[in-house]
């Protein structure tokens, strides 16, 4: 398999949470999963300008992503983060750092001599 194949892979699993975190929402959402742990709909709606459904659907798209997930308790939902689709984005990310590093280094290099 070729680096750029295996680049490829790591953009194609990381992509969509990029996209599901590029909406302040679903950003907002995460942040509050992250520092205050499960939640349920009641508990993110609280202090929300946004409706129970809006935030529903936010969460939505973030669990399509892989972001979250949730467990039904009595009759609510109670929401958690999933990290293995953070670690994909953040592996991609790292990669992404590491050629451009590279990248300045070469050009460093060159300018130098």
């Amino acid at each position: 398999m070729s680096l750029h194949n295996a680049g490829w892979r790591e953009v194609s699993r990381a992509a969509p949470v990029f996209a599901a975190l590029g909406d302040q929402t679903r950003l907002a959402l995460v942040a509050r999963l992250s520092s205050e742990g499960p939640l349920s709909i009641t508990r993110l709606t609280a202090g929300s300008v946004l409706t129970r459904q809006a935030i529903t659907k936010h969460l939505d798209v973030l669990a399509t992503a892989g972001l979250v997930s949730d467990v039904r308790r009595g009759r609510e939902r109670i929401w958690e983060l999933e990290l293995k689709q953070m670690e994909a984005a953040r592996t991609y990310l790292e990669h992404v750092s590491k050629r451009w590093d590279e990248a300045l280094d070469r050009l460093k290099h060159f300018v130098e001599e």
